[in-house]
């Protein structure tokens, strides 16, 4: 019988082993999934910075066309202003 019991002794600890390395695989499975997700993300903000980015570029493109649009606009009032003064003078 000392046979038989080691025998189931050794086939139960092989068990558990092997269900010990089942859960470690598992484990380390889900680190790589989590890791991939992780990567992704890092993908997708760095795409979304890329585009906000070039999006500020333009927006401060177009801030300074319009402040030198405002600039000429001002220029213009004030020698319409004078003008009519110089008019008015007469």
């Amino acid at each position: 019988m000392t046979g038989d019991v080691t025998l189931k002794e050794v086939i139960n600890r092989l068990g558990k082993a092997i269900a010990t390395l089942e859960d470690a695989v598992a484990a380390r499975l889900e680190r790589d999934q989590d890791y991939a997700e992780a990567e992704a993300e890092v993908q997708r903000m760095n795409t979304d910075r890329a585009r906000l980015a070039q999006e500020l570029d333009a927006s401060e493109a177009r801030a300074e066309r319009l402040e030198g649009a405002n600039k000429e606009v001002s220029r213009r009032l004030v020698t319409a202003m004078e003008t009519i003064r110089a008019v008015l003078d007469r």
